[in-house]
């Protein structure tokens, strides 16, 4: 008697789990051989599906959007219609964008806000000057001026001030210079302490609770290194080494946020691509927050409630400083870690990721937050 003529589905469930691999070769096989109208009703499906997958994204980054519309202003640079750099002023999702230097003779970077938001310090450079990722710190002239980008001050002269950061009250500033950290009285603008720099050499940060500095500098033999420093004692602690800089602080004051390219990335022939990261001020506690195949990750910031991530990505290494920077972007702290893009290497090494909505803000680079409401006329 001949057994039941049954169909490969039955036969494969029936005896699993081998023939559940010859059913999906069969499932291969018969979708080539169908005819051409259910050939063309698969793809359909399968377009309507990823229709489907696109809109849930558009409407995570609409929630978001309305999310951190509010929430005060982020400050950042950018090149204007003229072709200079000049200092930008936007909600955190982009919109009510205003232009707030507009000095077609001068380029202007690295806008910082003060502590109470009412202030911002950034650097001043001639016209057609290139502004170096690694050492603007030291280009240019001091500025201060009102948040809305009146009532500018200019500090100093050519070069002087390099690398000046607000103390945690606004009436202080710190500077890298070549030879000490010094910390400076803006009302009196006398010196009141110097600091040797024990190593450090850029990108010099105040925390927030006003106990320590975070910077980049040489340290245990490792040049690129980001440390912290106790103001108090002087003594410097390494956070994390190999390829990494750009250090700022979480509100806080417990951890800072870095950009890091870990060694033995396969991409660009190895070189590999600049990575965020969160680490702890002992450099115990390492986290990866965000990266993407084939861009690099620089100007980490942190909203003040510590809620939401900034950073520019760019294929350029260094944040594309020398051009027209980065796309600059924002997520949620919460959403870490993120990836972005298939970016398969990427996956490898970090396969439990969140992939969260991430906003492209504008174009630009070193963007800066507060949540102090700003009235700027236009």
């Amino acid at each position: 008697m001949q057994p039941e003529r049954r169909g490969m589905a039955d036969y494969a469930f029936a005896h699993p789990p081998y023939n559940l691999l010859l059913l999906r070769i069969e499932l291969v096989r018969k979708f080539w051989r169908c005819e051409m109208p259910i050939r063309l009703f698969l793809t359909l499906l399968f377009l309507f599906l990823a229709s489907i997958a696109q809109a849930a994204s558009e409407d995570d980054l609409q929630k978001l959007r309305e999310e951190v519309r509010s929430k005060g202003w982020i400050a950042y640079s950018s090149r204007s219609d003229n072709g200079t750099w000049d200092l930008f002023l936007s909600r955190p999702d982009g919109s009510d964008r205003h232009n707030l230097t507009n000095t077609p003779d001068f380029e202007e970077a690295a806008p910082r806000f003060s502590p109470d938001g009412k202030k911002i310090l950034y650097r001043r450079l001639e016209k057609g000057s290139t502004i170096d990722h690694d050492q603007w710190g030291f280009q240019g002239q001091l500025v201060i001026s009102k948040a809305d980008g009146t009532k500018r001050e200019n500090l100093g002269e050519e070069g002087d001030y390099p690398w000046a950061e607000w103390s945690p009250d606004g009436t202080q500033i710190a500077s890298l210079t070549k030879k000490s950290i010094q910390i400076i009285d803006l009302d009196t603008l006398e010196v009141i302490r110097e600091i040797p720099r024990k190593g450090i050499y850029q990108q010099l940060f105040w925390s927030p609770d006003g106990k320590w500095f975070s910077a980049t500098g040489n340290h245990g033999g490792e040049s690129w290194t980001v440390v912290r420093m106790d103001i108090e004692t002087g003594e410097v602690n390494a956070l994390r080494s190999h390829k990494t800089c750009t250090p700022d602080w979480y509100p806080d004051s417990k951890s800072v946020i870095l950009s890091s390219r870990p060694a033995g990335q396969p991409g660009d022939d190895g070189y590999g691509y600049t990575q965020l990261w969160r680490v702890d001020g002992e450099g115990k506690d390492q986290e990866f927050l965000y990266g993407q195949d084939g861009l690099h990750i620089y100007s980490g910031a942190v909203s003040p409630d510590g809620d939401y991530l900034l950073f520019t990505k760019c294929p350029d290494d260094g944040g594309g400083a020398e051009r027209s920077g980065g796309t600059i972007c924002l997520m949620r702290a919460s959403d870490a870690p993120t990836i972005g893009g298939p970016s398969p290497d990427l996956r490898k090494v970090h396969p439990d990721v969140n992939d969260g909505p991430v906003l492209d803000i504008d174009k630009g680079w070193e963007p800066h937050w507060t949540f102090k409401e700003i009235v700027v006329i236009p």
